[in-house]
């Protein structure tokens, strides 16, 4: 459908853009495999600590400091090597305004998280957009493109944005692959994003005192729950940090999702049985999959890649007639069949492999 612009001159980076499509309305109710949020819900600690909150508090404009250091304590970083965002879409939306110049170059390596391409295409930045190697016909398989990424470096982009593991694939770069990334890149701002850490236990943080151009982001809206409150963390050296406040909003982050986080914090044990629940689930699960004719890629994440061919697309229909919802990921690949499934509790995974099984004997 064309879109009707307004009278009022657009920037031409906006003109361009594909709009972001967010989960339909009227998932409430359903199993909700499709987004890859927590399944369960967060911690009990959490929801008293929102009833705490006071009228007073609720009226004015949030403080961060002192949740700011114990954060930053949580996650053994120092206070000014850390900023708070109303979610990674904030947190990627403050990185391409504090260094991305329209014109200059922003390396991706796709499929991956669709908002590294809209904030950056929003930015007024070139694309240059690599590809994950993805076997598909001897065996499932996905392979992150080193060689290919380090002659892209050759040309001094300015930003490289990795996700680790990669969302839709679930593909895990290793630290030896991400460390000969930041030493061929001195001069690019190289952003590991770690939203699924958790689940996959590798991560770079501690190198952000090792090398400048390095930045680390992370949610608490996957193990923690916290989705619906926007909670993101970016982490680099204080001299980046100090530019990102700069170009950051006054108050990005609201009192329930400052209050929330505490409250998580205080119970970390919390967040590391989800992601001890959903490591022990995945593979069964993938078992499963395979057992019924999909073509499962293997992941690190909480979600799995799965291919079943010409039948997908009507399989992620019928799903969600049946109040079960997966994401069809078919246009990122090319072709039908490609669906993005999180996964849950091992209920809830009996309730999906129940739904596939009704659907293909329905054929």
């Amino acid at each position: 459908m064309k879109v009707r612009l307004p009278k009022i001159p657009l920037r031409r980076s906006v003109t361009k853009l594909e709009p972001y499509l967010p989960p339909v309305e009227g998932r409430a109710g359903k199993l909700r495999l499709d987004f890859n949020e927590n399944s369960v819900g967060c911690s009990p600690a959490v929801l008293e600590a929102l009833k705490r909150l006071t009228p007073e508090q609720i009226a004015i404009y949030p403080e961060y400091e002192a949740t700011t250091k114990r954060l930053a304590r949580y996650f053994r970083v120092r206070p000014d090597e850390m900023l708070l965002t109303n979610g990674i879409d904030d947190a990627l939306h403050v990185l391409m305004d504090t260094f991305v110049e329209p014109g200059s170059t922003v390396l991706i390596v796709e499929p991956t998280f669709s908002m590294y391409r809209f904030y950056a295409q929003l930015a007024g930045a070139r694309i240059r957009a690599l590809r994950y190697e993805i076997e598909m016909r001897y065996q499932a398989e996905t392979r992150f493109p080193e060689e290919q990424v380090l002659r892209a470096l050759k040309r001094k982009p300015r930003a490289l944005l990795l996700a680790n593991p990669n969302n839709p694939t679930g593909t895990l770069i290793t630290l030896d692959q991400i460390r000969a990334i930041l030493r061929a890149a001195p001069r690019t701002l190289v952003l590991v994003d770690e939203a699924y850490f958790e689940f996959a236990g590798t991560t770079v943080l501690p190198w952000i005192r090792r090398y400048f151009n390095l930045v680390v982001s992370r949610t608490f809206s996957k193990t923690a729950a916290l989705a619906a409150l926007r909670l993101g963390f970016l982490f680099a050296s204080k001299e980046i940090i100090a530019a990102l406040r700069r170009a950051d909003s006054p108050y990005p982050v609201n009192i329930a999702a400052l209050v929330a986080a505490e409250a998580m914090i205080r119970d970390p044990q919390a967040m590391r049985d989800y992601a001890e629940m959903i490591i022990r689930n995945r593979a069964p699960l993938m078992n499963s999959l395979e057992n019924m004719g999909g073509r499962v890629y293997p992941s690190d994440a909480n979600f799995l890649l799965v291919d079943f061919g010409k039948v997908g697309t009507r399989m992620v229909a019928r799903l969600a007639r049946q109040g079960i919802l997966v994401r069809d990921r078919a246009s990122e690949f090319g072709r039908e069949g490609f669906m993005r499934i999180t996964v849950g509790t091992a209920e809830q995974n009996d309730r999906l492999l129940r739904g596939i099984r009704v659907f293909l004997d329905s054929r």
